[in-house]
This record gives structure tokens, sequence and C-alpha cells, in this order.
């Protein structure tokens, strides 16, 4: 089975990173950008039965407890197989 994660942080919080890009793209001429929030992404191959609801659990509680800060990020999974 594989998965992606996607992890951003939450609207709440300040993204120092993003707003760097955003100052770049605006000094590059790109002056309609008036936001950017940056994150993370990782794609995720599980050996054994694609699909299996175990292996969707696992995924999740990779992403939740691994892969992203609850308490700051958001997370998001996406299935491919």
């Amino acid at each position: 089975m594989k998965a992606r994660v996607f992890v951003s942080f939450k609207p709440t919080v300040l993204d120092p990173q993003g707003q760097t890009i955003c100052g770049a793209l605006n000094g590059l001429g790109h002056k309609s950008v008036a936001a950017v929030r940056q994150g993370k992404f990782f794609e995720l191959e599980l050996a054994g039965e694609a699909g299996s609801e175990k292996a969707r659990q696992e995924i999740e509680q990779i992403a939740r407890d691994v892969l992203a800060n609850p308490v700051i990020e958001d997370y998001r999974v996406e299935y491919l197989d």
C-alpha cells in the first residue's frame, strides 16, 4: 500500500519560512502573491496487503504520532493503492 502524507502548520500558527518565500517571490516581481504557507510531503509504502484496514490504521498512526506535531500541525493522508 502506498500513501502520501501532507503536513502543514495549522492556520493559527505563524509560518516564518512561508513569509520569507512570499517576500522573495514579491522581490522577484511576482507581486500578486499575497501569502505562502509551506509544508512537508512524505510518500510511504507499506509491505503487505494493499488497502487493508490495518495498513490504513498504521499509516494514520505514523502520520499522527511521527510525521506531524499535532499541537502546531495538521496532516492529510492520500491513499494511492
